[in-house]
């Protein structure tokens, strides 16, 4: 489904389930879509704050929600028609997610069913919503949950994650001296996150924070309580952008692991779409450093020149493969940001679907990638110079692996304090101070579940 036909009334429910659509059907990204849709349909605050929720809640609890409607229908999920299924998940969120009062949810429910599957599926989605329309949240799922034993198919359930997450999650808070937080985070990823902000140093104003809470995790964040950043002159001016701040802390913690010296070389490897680009840009603008972006995809630089554009239109973009970049610029580079393409299982708070998009078997190809784009970053800095291996992620397989890889592979690497880098940067970030990387987490830190590494090279 690409759109609503035009005779139809835009509402908040035709709204998420374009977006619903699109994310199955297209691959499209729920948080780059619904703000585009938004626009066109000219939904007042309120239903546009409704969309969001219906399509975002949806998501989060797709397999919760999948497991309710498998007992209604008597059928397995994968049994039902596609379409159906989806609408079929709106309802169910209405019903057991929103206070949507029962009979305005299976009505219009069922409408969206004659309209965009068929009458036929209208009649189904109908008999079935009223089923779960019977039973309560918590009852719904005493009754998925019975006669299971094993405990991270129990959470897998309970918070809607795929049982391989649920598991990688686990063995990632544990080593990292956090074993009893698990459900706290699955939790934390299922509840949407406040809208992040960052302040360009060297082009933000002190009064464009004045009236917004600082932090809690980036000294240069803020947290929009309400609202559209729109509505801000500095934002709407490109001084302050949306960042989450696990993305701040990642590229600050380059720039303060070590003292600038005069003239440096900096580069991000895999710049797209260009948030933590424009952040160091404007850092380099502050300290007269020269700053280098790549990125491989051609569309994703052009994101990156946009993201630039506000601190300066003159920063060289690259368009190369990350993995042999070096080929061509060998040991030219003081700094790089090496924010690695990863599962994306850090921020399944404000991207609910990634949770669904990949599997267990796509780690080793994306760990394999990490470890090729990593050596190459290592080929292109200077003897003296630190990169910062970035993922946003905890899966161990893409963190601690990749830097145990390393510490055999690369010549010459010093393992610099992450936490301490950090904690200099915000002494109240409860990091583990027991580790040389630094793990956030949104449950903790607020923040996306970002992995941090600085690593030194040697000089000669």
């Amino acid at each position: 489904m690409s759109s609503a036909p035009k005779q139809m009334r835009t509402s908040s429910r035709t709204v998420a389930l374009e977006v619903l659509f699109a994310v199955e059907f297209d691959d499209a990204y729920a948080n780059l879509l619904l703000p585009k849709l938004l626009k066109t349909s000219r939904l007042d605050e309120r239903d546009s704050a409704l969309a969001q929720e219906l399509s975002f809640g949806t998501l989060r609890w797709q397999l919760f929600y999948d497991r309710v409607i498998e007992e209604c229908a008597k059928r397995y999920a994968d049994e039902i028609d596609l379409k159906a299924l989806i609408v079929l998940r709106l309802g169910a969120h209405q019903l057991l997610g929103m206070r949507t009062p029962a009979h305005a949810a299976l009505d219009e429910t069922v409408e969206l069913a004659k309209q965009f599957v068929s009458r036929g599926a209208a009649g189904f989605v109908n008999g079935v919503l009223r089923r779960v329309s019977e039973r309560t949240r918590d009852e719904w799922l005493g009754i998925v949950l019975a006669g299971l034993e094993n405990p991270a198919e129990k959470l897998a359930i309970e918070f809607s994650h795929p049982i391989w997450v649920v598991k990688a999650l686990q063995q990632s808070l544990a080593l990292d001296g956090r074993a009893s937080d698990l459900q706290d985070l699955l939790l934390a990823d299922n509840i949407a996150p406040l809208v992040s902000l960052v302040a360009l140093p060297g082009l933000a104003r002190k009064s464009d924070f004045e009236d917004l809470p600082i932090g809690p995790a980036s000294p240069i964040g803020a947290l929009l309580d309400s609202g559209d950043p729109n509505n801000l002159v500095a934002f709407r001016e490109g001084r302050i952008r949306v960042q989450d701040q696990g993305s701040q802390l990642a590229a600050l913690a380059l720039v303060e692991a070590k003292q600038i010296g005069k003239h440096e070389q900096w580069l991000d490897l895999c710049a797209g779409p260009g948030g933590k680009a424009a952040l160091l840009a404007a850092e380099a603008r502050v300290n007269g450093a020269t700053l280098t972006c790549n990125e491989v995809a051609p569309h994703r630089a052009k994101l990156v020149r946009q993201a630039l554009a506000v601190v300066d239109d003159n920063i060289r973009v690259t368009v190369e493969d990350g993995r042999t970049y070096a080929n061509n610029h060998s040991a030219k580079f003081d700094r790089i940001l090496l924010d690695a393409p990863c599962t994306g299982l850090g921020a399944l708070r404000r991207r609910p679907e990634s949770r669904w998009r990949k599997a267990q078997s796509d780690v080793a190809e994306l760990s394999a990638l990490q470890e090729q784009l990593l050596q190459s970053a290592w080929d292109c800095l200077k003897p003296g110079g630190v990169i910062a291996y970035v993922t946003c992620s905890p899966h161990l397989a893409e963190t601690n692996a990749i830097i145990d890889w390393a510490k055999k592979k690369l010549t010459g690497l010093e393992l610099l304090d992450t936490n301490e880098v950090l904690s200099g940067i915000n002494a109240n970030l409860h990091l583990n101070r027991t580790r040389k990387t630094a793990q956030l987490w949104p449950h903790i830190h607020q923040t996306d579940a970002m992995f941090i590494a600085l690593l030194s090279k040697t000089a000669n």
